[in-house]
């Protein structure tokens, strides 16, 4: 456990910079993103009240962005939970956004209560997750049955092409540069490459999501696949 140490020890340090550097290193872009993943997934929901689960929260986008959505479907959350094990993460989220619970734990041990959430997404983090298998069985175990699972990720890519090197290129070369000039540290910003590279292609995730009682309902790859949106449904207990 101690690279999972090391993973949350790296966001405490760029916590204070980590929304600015992230809208420069990609444009502004993953805000669409992650709004379109709530929209996609809201359309899904036949209730006006539930529960929201945001598991590697960082500074709390995500869950801005899944309050200001809900709000235009008419859809009421009761409990808005972001879970995270960086407190310096925490703190910047705090902040942010005073009237969500935060909650200061791992993703495969969240300490919520079985059968909570109705949403549990977790944007850019998955692979962040050195116990990944066990996270994705708490996920489970959180969610109601018939709840989402909602993943946005940097996938591995299994094959080449132009769009796919240019991606990659920036990627390793020179996102670390941008991002490490913001945060005054550019070796966190190398990791970011090295993660994607040791994290799984598309069809190996999905695989452990099925393993995990998922049923994938959605996979879409947002400009050119530089990051794909799961989503699934939990279909049992394990």
């Amino acid at each position: 456990m101690e690279k999972q140490k090391e993973i949350v020890e790296m966001f405490n340090e760029i916590a204070p910079t980590y929304d600015k550097a992230n809208r420069v290193i990609s444009f502004g872009i993953d805000t669409s993103w992650r709004k379109n993943a709530c929209k996609i997934v809201l359309k899904k929901i036949d209730k006006k009240d539930i529960n929201i689960i945001d598991v590697a929260c960082g500074t709390g986008d995500m869950m801005g962005i899944w309050e200001d959505i809900s709000k235009k479907f008419g859809i009421k959350i009761n409990d808005m939970i972001g879970i995270d094990p960086s407190v310096g993460m925490l703190n910047v989220a705090k902040n942010k956004f005073p009237n969500y619970k935060f909650i200061t734990a791992k993703a495969d041990d969240t300490t919520l209560d079985s059968n909570f959430g109705d949403i549990l997404s977790i944007s850019y983090g998955i692979r962040n997750v050195v116990q990944r298998k066990e996270a994705l069985s708490e996920f489970n175990r959180v969610l109601k049955s018939g709840g989402y699972l909602v993943v946005l990720e940097f996938t591995k890519r299994k094959h080449g092409g132009l769009i796919p090197f240019f991606r990659d290129f920036y990627i390793a070369n020179i996102l670390p540069t941008l991002g490490g000039m913001i945060s005054k540290n550019k070796k966190a910003y190398e990791y970011l490459p090295n993660s994607i590279s040791n994290f799984l292609d598309k069809e190996s995730f999905k695989d452990e999501l099925s393993e995990a009682g998922f049923e994938l309902e959605l996979t879409k790859g947002y400009s050119f696949d530089v990051c794909t949106l799961f989503v699934a449904k939990k279909i049992k207990d394990i």
